[in-house]
């Protein structure tokens, strides 16, 4: 594959370049338990279609074969481009903290094992065709590869070598497609109509109990035309057999949007009933503005929870006061929670920005504007909070089109919910001409793929945050959140509303 002069690069290179210190394209894939950056190196093969060869090394630490990685990885690059036959992702450093690994991974990720969790989902989702391991502590890592689907994803072929030179040389084409690649791309196929009717499979068949998370799903449901089932399980709420606001609580305030979307849809007075009930919660018994919605409890949850419904009321009975209290409650929120950069902390307590800690507010804001009076004075300072946060957040999203469980720090693990949650954001933004196109389409287009990869057809989703229902959380708290590889409710749902807004099926919450 190398000309002998590329070849003769390869001693050189080992002397004198540093790991990573190439110009291909850099990732940080992850942390290691200490919170130290996992990094990696893509280099471009002759055409997207070429396979994939990831190398590693450093599994044991800094020694020859992260050397060796590293030199493979520079005489690689050297190559004109259409000279190479297949894509190259370099892993030089793969365990810095030289901890003990484990293949595949037990424990919960990214709490425990942490490092060998990074390892084993990002090298899944990554889907390589081959898998070399460089050094003598590469078998259990290799043989894993082999025997068992990384990330849930599907097998790799993988095989250890000898940290010497010229791996990369000895290769033969053609490189056959690996297991995980060709599940990978199975999932790229789906449109976003046919992606939403897999999951609306698994999520959104229940209401027993309202929530925003099963009230999502429900109108992702309704967007493909299930409204009899919808409608069914809505029945016991309308009819007053059983009360929809119960248990006043914010995720219970949120669920009203469903009612929102039945009647906009029917037209059932029922359906309007419940929502403005539920946004009164915002009013005095005199009917006066309270400073702020009772339920919401200083996270910034709030402007999806408590926001959009008190706008939804007012679209629905024409009452401009219900505008009035959601202006209201949205400036509140955004002193406790708001940053000066545009995103947004999770709680007063930290400065972490979450990830669904800022898809909330993302949404919310979204969700808000969607019905908000554009002759109303508070219109165009929400129109501003929006956008500004869109930039903010375009700003950090990663190479693979995700956004991470904390925003903007690198390595943190890219999470599902939140990246479903501000593309939804983004793509509304668009299609109202709140944002331009040319900018946040290509955004927006590359999280809807990351999301399609990460979404099995069984309703498996990779990497959703679990919930943080506990005060006083620092970034590490954050940081090590546990990260669901399974079926997900909250993830399922707002991936369905994804897939039908850029679908382009209904737009009406």
């Amino acid at each position: 594959m190398f000309s002998g002069r590329f070849f003769s690069m390869i001693c050189f290179c080992l002397l004198v370049v540093s790991p990573l210190a190439l110009a291909g394209e850099r990732w940080s894939i992850g942390l290691t338990a200490s919170d130290g950056r996992i990094e990696a190196l893509m280099i471009p093969g002759s055409s997207v279609s070429v396979p994939t060869v990831l190398l590693v090394g450093g599994l044991q630490g800094r020694d020859a074969s992260t050397e060796v990685v590293t030199g493979e990885a520079a005489v690689f690059e050297a190559l004109p481009q259409n000279g190479r036959t297949f894509r190259l992702v370099a892993l030089p450093l793969a365990n810095p903290d030289r901890l003990p690994l484990q293949f595949p991974p037990t424990g919960e990720a990214y709490r425990d094992n942490a490092d060998s969790h990074v390892l084993w989902r990002w090298i899944g989702i990554q889907a390589p065709d081959l898998v070399i391991v460089v050094g003598d502590s590469g078998s259990g890592l290799a043989d894993a590869l082999s025997q068992f689907p990384a990330g849930l994803v599907g097998k790799i072929p993988s095989r250890p070598v000898a940290a010497k030179t010229g791996i990369l040389q000895s290769l033969t084409s053609p490189i056959p497609t690996s297991e995980a690649r060709q599940e990978l791309d199975r999932r790229s196929k789906r449109s976003p109509r046919e992606f939403a009717e897999e999951l609306g499979k698994v999520y959104g068949h229940e209401f027993g109990q309202p929530t925003y998370i099963a009230a999502m799903a429900l109108i992702a449901q309704l967007r493909l035309g299930k409204s009899d089932e919808v409608l069914k399980l809505a029945d016991p709420f309308l009819n007053g057999s059983q009360d929809s606001f119960a248990r006043p609580q914010q995720s219970s305030l949120a669920a009203h949007m469903l009612f929102y979307e039945i009647a906009k849809r029917t037209g059932d007075p029922r359906a309007t009933r419940l929502v403005i009930r539920a946004a009164n919660s915002g009013f005095a018994e005199d009917g006066s503005l309270r400073e702020f919605m009772p339920l919401n409890g200083g996270w910034s949850d709030s402007l999806f929870m408590d926001t959009p419904i008190l706008v939804k009321a007012g679209a629905l009975s024409g009452d401009r006061k219900y505008f009035d209290m959601a202006a209201r409650h949205f400036f509140y929120m955004q002193k406790m929670v708001g940053r000066p950069d545009g995103l947004y902390r999770h709680q007063a307590s930290t400065d972490a920005a979450w990830g669904r800690g800022n898809g909330f507010p993302a949404l919310g804001l979204a969700l808000t504007l969607t019905d908000f009076p554009t002759d109303h004075k508070d219109y165009p300072a929400l129109l501003a909070a929006f956008q500004k946060h869109m930039k903010a957040l375009s700003e950090f999203q990663d190479e693979n089109g995700m956004f991470r469980e904390v925003i903007d720090y690198p390595g943190a693990y890219p999470e599902y919910s939140g990246t479903s949650m501000i593309a939804t954001a983004m793509m509304r933004g668009i299609r109202r001409g709140w944002l331009d196109a040319k900018t946040y389409q290509p955004v927006v287009d590359r999280a809807w793929q990351a999301i399609r990869l990460r979404t099995a057809s069984d309703g498996r989703l990779f990497d959703v945050a679990e919930s943080t229902g506990t005060r006083g959380l620092n970034l590490k708290d954050y940081l090590r959140r546990r990260a669901i590889l399974d079926r997900d409710d909250r993830g399922g749902a707002f991936a369905m509303i994804l897939a039908t807004e850029i679908a382009g099926l209904g737009v009406e919450f």
